[in-house]
């Protein structure tokens, strides 16, 4: 192994904290120190003798600070060949000192972008002289520690304790690796903030934290999980989140942000199997178990109201992976929590990103997410029987459902409650079948309910057998050559069908 000693460091950071300890250990080993503005206060402040980078390249902090560490003698002092002669015979040449450990961090150009500050505000947290330290100092990690990030300081102690102030050339490739990570990260989020209005056509995508999960979708694949869930809920209760999981949350947020009124959604591999509202969340709830309480049984809750004990008194007697609401009442969430591995999430008022994408074959496809949902103001009504005003709800209602349930899909409705749908079908007529024997299982009668469609009808088949287990009222984004047929049919059966001119298949 290459083992080097430390004998000097440059230290620039923007983030002081945590910082003492390593400034202890740098000070115990004789280690020279070079340092900047308000970090060279702070270190001195510590205790430490340091040397300003001013004082060695015999330039002042320019531009604003946007000059400091930009000059030879520091780059010089980071990138020269310790083993190479020609590169020792320069470095003497022009009095170049030897930098055997940098300490810097980046400005905080992500929390600048998330707190909505000025573009002025944020292009003035684009590091440079930072990021090119890092680089500089990640590339020559054969001569070279470089220390990235405040969240490595406890690990950099450990070691420099360990080794008596002295590295390996493994010590420091690894180091020069998270470096490289941290520095990409950064110019991941600085190009996608300039390139809002995508003008280039390139996928970019850096999420650092990362999750490891039991498993994948089956116990032998491997999962991880990449993000900050923590920003987006407070886990109160339970085992830690499967990527299964994870897939049916990220459907029942989804659906849950479609409702205002006090809703409860159930679902089961993403699709709802029960979805209601009502003047309270214990009324919706149980109107959503009511739709199939079978299904209900392991799939994952979502309202958009505070559980109350009464609620969760009604859920508890359900076993459920996974409960999302806003927030619970102190008796609930104690009633809630007596079954150890139920998972019980608060979720936070987070702004959700607008895109979504996926590995595909060899490569990675993005889009918008679906972000339409259709109310009576986009219904165009095709037939010669105008719904009614409570039709006109109900079809709102089976419409929001319908956009989030997996295609081919049809869903049976009234205004406050999801009665049945068939999901995932390669026909629609299969699907329409689909629903009206469930909704019939459950001794519901559909001759009640509206119908809606995820796509249009090819053939007017799905209309008749509508008609016929007496439903009377449809929605259905139109746009099919044979659209006339479907219409025909209705006006000979004193159907009313609305279009929209929106599809929202979902895969």
């Amino acid at each position: 192994m290459d083992t080097t000693k430390i004998k000097s460091a440059l230290i620039s950071v923007y983030y002081k904290d945590r910082l003492e300890p390593l400034v202890e250990l740098l000070k115990a080993n004789g280690v020279t120190i070079y340092s900047t503005g308000g970090t060279q206060t702070f270190l001195e402040e510590q205790g430490a003798t340091v040397v300003a980078v001013e004082d060695l390249t015999a330039y002042p902090s320019i531009f604003g600070g946007r000059v400091k560490t930009l000059h030879p003698k520091v780059f010089g002092g980071i990138l020269h060949r310790r083993d190479n002669d020609s590169d020792l015979s320069e470095r003497e040449k022009f009095e170049i000192p030897p930098i055997d450990l940098v300490v810097v961090d980046l400005y905080p150009f992500e929390e600048t972008v998330a707190s909505g500050a000025a573009e002025a505000d944020v292009i003035e947290k684009i590091d440079i002289g930072g990021i090119s330290l890092i680089r500089a100092a990640a590339k020559n990690f054969k001569d070279v520690l470089i220390v990235s990030s405040r969240d490595q300081y406890d690990e950099v102690v450990e070691l420099l304790q360990a080794k008596d102030g002295a590295t390996t050339l493994e010590d420091r490739k690894r180091f020069a690796a998270k470096a490289f990570d941290i520095s990409s990260h950064y110019d991941t989020h600085i190009f996608n903030y300039l390139n809002q209005g995508g003008q280039e056509q390139v996928f970019k995508q850096s999420v650092r934290q990362a999750t490891p999960l039991r498993y994948g979708e089956n116990p032998h694949q491997q999962g991880t999980f990449f993000g900050k869930l923590e920003d987006l809920f407070e886990q109160l209760n339970g085992k830690q989140l499967s990527y299964n999981n994870l897939v049916d949350v990220d459907a029942a947020v989804a659906l849950g942000a479609e409702f205002e009124e006090p809703a409860v959604a159930i679902l089961k591999h993403t699709n709802a199997c029960g979805c209601a509202t009502a003047d309270t969340i214990k009324e919706a709830y149980l109107l959503a178990l009511s739709s199939d309480p079978v299904s209900a049984f392991g799939g994952v809750l979502i309202t958009n109201r505070t559980v109350d004990l009464g609620t969760a008194e009604e859920m508890n007697k359900l076993f459920f992976e996974v409960l999302i609401a806003p927030d619970f009442e102190a008796d609930a969430l104690e009633l809630l929590r007596s079954k150890k591995n139920r998972i019980l999430l608060k979720q936070k008022p987070v702004e959700l990103s607008t895109k979504q994408f996926k590995t595909l074959l060899n490569g990675v496809i993005e889009q918008d997410k679906d972000l339409k949902t259709e109310t009576e103001a986009n219904f165009t009504t095709v037939t010669k029987r105008e719904p009614t005003a409570e039709e006109k709800k109900a079809l709102v209602f089976a419409a929001k459902v319908c956009k989030h349930t997996k295609s081919n899909t049809i869903v049976l409705a009234t205004d406050k409650m999801m009665f049945s749908s068939g999901v995932g079908q390669t026909s629609r007529v299969d699907a329409l079948r689909q629903a009206i024997e469930k909704a019939k299982s459950f001794n519901f009668d559909v001759s009640k309910t509206v119908m809606a469609s995820d796509a249009f009808f090819p053939f007017p088949d799905c209309v008749e057998i509508a008609d016929q287990a007496g439903i009377k009222a449809v929605v259905q984004p139109g746009g099919s050559i044979k659209d006339k047929d479907s219409i025909a049919y209705c006006d000979e059966h004193n159907m009313a069908m609305v279009m929209t001119g929106v599809r929202h298949f979902k895969h």
